[in-house]
């Protein structure tokens, strides 16, 4: 999974008590019949802010975005953006600009044709216009191929042009809906940290959906996880990997091994729990705050592991089992370990060396061991 952006460790206006959102959902739902797509969300984007609203396809991600937009009215609460309520104002009245994951360019246009279309709605003067254009082109770097039309493009060069023209208006939010989901994975990943450049030099509010993890963690500040209407978590990415709040978020976001288990003692510095499935105690390095006897789960992420051939001294933070799997991807391998009860645990393992052969091979027998402090309680 690639690292978060280095803005995340110096960007944390949620972190000020006295800094303002610019975007304040409050209590905002919204029903089709009845379906309901998004239900009470409450939730504040900071000035600035590189935001995800990460979930599965159905989620309610893209309604709340649509309803930030103005496309959707909430069937209760209110939206806000920069202390003015938008319950009453239209989209084209919003200080807000979408760029849609088909990009809609106007087939007909050139590149600079499409990039001033907004700002001639506007009826702003030629020369500004003209300024606006150049400015913006120049920053996606396509001023070179301004004559062009889009049929003439790749899709990365299209989705640049998509880009300039939300940029030209300068909305306070950008809103993004899938943006490089027509691209390969190598452009993919290139456009990524693009993106995340272009939105720290132009210091515009960026809402992003998506429904991929790695675009999430590698672009934003903050994500909000969302499952069937609702907000699971909100956190930098660090948070929501190393610390989900629930057993959804752990398991939608990166591989997790979980294991249930009851409390058996919990303490400030630590807790234990018994875990029947592994006939093991397993330790927390944190209190869970959990009455004893208990149900918990215990979760443990599969680059936390530790694995050899030999028993453990204690049966402690300790699953036994066989290779069952592997999957070479270059860099690290992942080993599918079979228990006795028949689950399957994840390891993954960096491949340090420089060699053809894997350090474990099927059906070999293992043990799987972790330190306390790289395991989690979550509370079923």
């Amino acid at each position: 999974m690639a690292p978060p952006s280095v803005k995340q460790h110096v960007f944390a206006p949620w972190n000020d008590p006295d800094a303002k959102p610019l975007i304040r959902i409050e209590g905002v739902s919204k029903s089709f019949g009845d379906f309901s797509a998004v239900n009470k969300v409450d939730l504040d984007i900071y000035p600035g802010e590189f935001f995800s609203l990460l979930g599965a396809s159905g989620c309610g991600k893209t309604t709340l975005l649509r309803m930030l937009a103005g496309f959707e009215i909430p069937s209760e609460g209110s939206i806000s953006i920069d202390g003015v309520d938008m319950t009453d104002i239209p989209p084209y009245e919003r200080p807000v600009n979408m760029m849609f994951q088909s990009y809609a360019l106007f087939p007909h246009m050139t590149v600079e044709q499409n990039v001033a279309f907004g700002l001639k709605q506007d009826r702003m003067p030629k020369a500004r216009i003209a300024e606006r254009v150049k400015a913006v082109l120049d920053l996606v770097q396509m001023s070179s191929l301004a004559a062009r039309k889009p049929q003439q493009l790749s899709g990365g060069q299209r989705q640049r042009v998509a880009l300039a023209r939300c940029l030209a208006k300068e909305p306070k939010v950008l809103l993004l809906d899938e943006p490089l989901a027509a691209l390969d994975k190598k452009l993919r990943e290139q456009t990524q940290l693009e993106l995340v450049n272009i939105q720290d030099r132009v210091g515009i509010t960026f809402v992003m959906v998506t429904h991929d993890q790695e675009e999430a963690m590698t672009m934003s500040a903050r994500i909000g996880v969302m499952n069937a209407g609702s907000i699971e978590q909100v956190g930098t990415p660090v948070e929501i990997y190393e610390y989900p709040a629930t057993t959804f978020v752990a398991d939608f976001i990166g591989t997790a091994n979980m294991f249930d288990g009851v409390v058996a003692l919990d303490e400030q510095s630590h807790t234990v729990v018994d875990c029947q499935e592994l006939d093991a105690r397993l330790v927390v390095g944190h209190s869970s705050g959990v009455a004893v006897g208990a149900p918990v789960t215990v979760m443990v992420r599969p680059e936390k592991m530790m694995v050899q051939r030999e028993p453990p001294e204690e049966r402690v933070n300790c699953a036994h089992g066989v290779v069952s799997d592997i999957a070479y991807l270059g860099d690290i391998s992942i080993y599918h370990v079979r228990l006795a009860s028949g689950r399957k645990v994840q390891v993954a393992l960096t491949n340090l060396r420089h060699t053809s052969e894997q350090r474990l091979t099927w059906d070999d027998e293992v043990y799987l061991t972790w330190h306390p402090a790289n395991s989690l309680v979550l509370v079923q």
